[in-house]
């Protein structure tokens, strides 16, 4: 029978009780497995009763900044039963509040304390308090995503489930209990469960903590935890090209993972350049946990996979992970780790070359119609991407007519210039009619482009 994620958890402390499971790298303290698991039963034994005595089954957000208090309470939560789905702390509390309601939580934890959420019926308990099946079967946690929509939406796993995907991370990317992560992205985004929360859980795989996503204090964390595995964002990483970091520093790195977004393939140069590790580009969902890993470091050199057409390469299918084909680039994930019935398609299109290597395409199932003419918005993104000096591009159908195109690009050159490029490129009515130009797409806290500004930069919200 499957264990729960508290049943590994406590075999992992049982283990080796003594090795360490976190480091804060500012401050130097550090606690070990007991130490850790001492923390959380003494958080559930300061609970009130009439909370602890509620939670089991019951859905509970948690917003708390990464750090060993969010371990704390996450852990905490799962050992009372309770569904846990982590919320972004940096949010005000206003919509942290608004995100529980939308994800139908009972009680919502922050600012150190249990609130109740007004309207929230949660998820009632069918068995007894403490009864590890009541675990097993239902959701284990929730992960909150709100895609490109900006509506908060709960997905929820079992236990089997996210276990299934922190083991196919941790053999495919072949990390063990003795390294030591370096934890910046945020634990409770389905990058962070993955690579830095249940390799933890699962093996004891230790977490670096940086307090700060700066890259001297980046530096700093990597000398003071001898991390070895660095799951980053290309934000990140392209900030630790540009600063001045002294390359030794990173010097016990021996794996950087890039996902989140693409990766530009200069900047993959440049850090192999300057650090001498290549970056290896991983490539998941929300609903299905991790798909790709570019085992070798290549795709992410190359840009687009190797003898694959234009688009962001990542590498082949994780252990553990099968693809099935559609038309059109359509595709299917099948794996353990996906949520319902173990198959998910992505919106996403994408291409495998003969070497098992996956390259993606775009966003599936983007088709306007411009003057009655059926358009694919990804079409005109890749031939974008395609000219000199484009690193980023994003087609919307125009804000104030129906008939046209807007486009904000990441590049060098000015608006004029590239539309007159484009010109040669695709039809004239396909050529947009309003244009954004900026030196970088912004990103949001967890890495991802941020769409809603480049919306409203469509809209006529000034660039900065």
């Amino acid at each position: 029978m499957d264990a729960t994620l508290v049943e590994r958890w406590e075999a992992t402390v049982r283990r080796a009780p003594g090795a360490r499971a976190l480091l804060a790298a500012e401050s130097g303290r550090s606690w070990t497995r007991s130490e850790l698991a001492r923390e959380v039963e003494e958080w559930r034994a300061a609970l009130p009763e009439a909370v602890r005595a509620g939670l089991l089954g019951q859905r509970v957000v948690l917003a708390v900044p990464n750090g060993v208090a969010w371990w704390t309470v996450f852990l905490g939560l799962l050992g009372a039963g309770a569904i846990p789905a982590a919320l972004d702390a940096t949010e005000p509390a206003a919509a942290q509040r608004a995100t529980a309601e939308a994800v139908g939580a009972a009680w919502w934890w922050h600012d150190g304390r249990m609130e109740r959420v007004a309207g929230g019926a949660g998820r009632a308990a069918k068995r007894r308090r403490g009864d590890a099946e009541t675990r097993r079967g239902g959701d284990g946690l929730l992960k909150v995503t709100s895609g490109t929509t900006g509506t908060a939406k709960a997905l929820g796993f079992t236990h089997a489930q996210m276990i299934a995907d922190g083991e196919q991370v941790c053999a495919t990317m072949g990390i063990g209990a003795d390294d030591v992560n370096l934890g910046i992205i945020p634990f409770g985004h389905s990058y962070g469960l993955g690579n830095l929360v249940m390799p933890l859980i699962l093996q004891g795989t230790m977490v670096a903590m940086a307090e700060s996503p700066l890259p001297q204090a980046l530096a700093a964390a990597c000398v003071r935890g001898g991390a070895t595995v660095f799951p980053a964002v290309p934000a990140v990483l392209k900030a630790l090209v540009r600063a001045e970091v002294e390359p030794e520093k990173l010097a016990t790195l021996r794996l950087v993972i890039s996902a989140g977004a693409p990766l530009a393939a200069e900047v993959a140069a440049e850090f192999f350049g300057k650090f001498g590790r290549r970056v290896h580009a991983f490539y998941g969902t929300s609903e299905t946990g991790g798909i790709c890993f570019d085992r070798t470091g290549e795709a992410a050199l190359a840009g687009g996979g190797s003898g694959a057409s234009e688009g962001v390469g990542v590498g082949a299918p994780m252990e553990g992970v099968r693809l099935s084909w559609g038309r059109g680039g359509r595709f299917a994930v099948e794996s353990a780790a996906v949520r319902g019935n173990g198959k998910f398609s992505p919106p996403d299109r994408a291409e495998m070359n003969a070497a098992g290597e996956v390259t993606l395409l775009g966003r599936a199932g983007r088709v306007v119609k411009i003057g009655g003419r059926r358009l694919e918005l990804g079409e005109i993104e890749a031939a974008l991407k395609a000219l000199p000096g484009v690193r980023e591009a994003l087609a919307l159908v125009h804000p104030t007519r129906a008939d046209a195109l807007a486009v904000v690009v990441a590049a060098d050159a000015d608006a004029a210039v590239l539309k007159e490029l484009l010109r040669a490129k695709v039809a004239p009515w396909k050529v947009p009619e309003r244009w954004v130009v900026v030196r970088e797409f912004p990103i949001t806290a967890r890495g991802k482009t941020d769409m809603p500004r480049l919306r409203a930069w469509v809209a006529g919200e000034p660039a900065t």
